[in-house]
């Protein structure tokens, strides 16, 4: 499953980074990485962009690019 399928209020676990070039490179600069834990925190309201919180801090991000990371869902 992918970052952008996550409902908000669920969180998950980054398997894989995808992408190319600069959008790989600038979401890893970001935090992004394998193993790191993220959680949904809402969504706009027609679902672009998606506000994620990891690491300790908010990230908002649009949801193009939230469906080239693949995450794991925890329950």
């Amino acid at each position: 499953m992918t970052l952008s399928e996550l409902k908000a209020g669920k969180e998950g676990i980054v398997t894989k980074v995808g992408g190319e070039g600069a959008l790989r490179l600038r979401l890893l600069d970001m935090g992004i990485i394998p193993r790191t834990r993220v959680k949904v925190q809402k969504t706009a309201p027609l679902g672009d962009p998606i506000q994620i919180f990891l690491r300790g801090y908010n990230l908002t991000i649009r949801k193009d690019d939230a469906s080239v990371i693949e995450v794991t869902q925890v329950d």
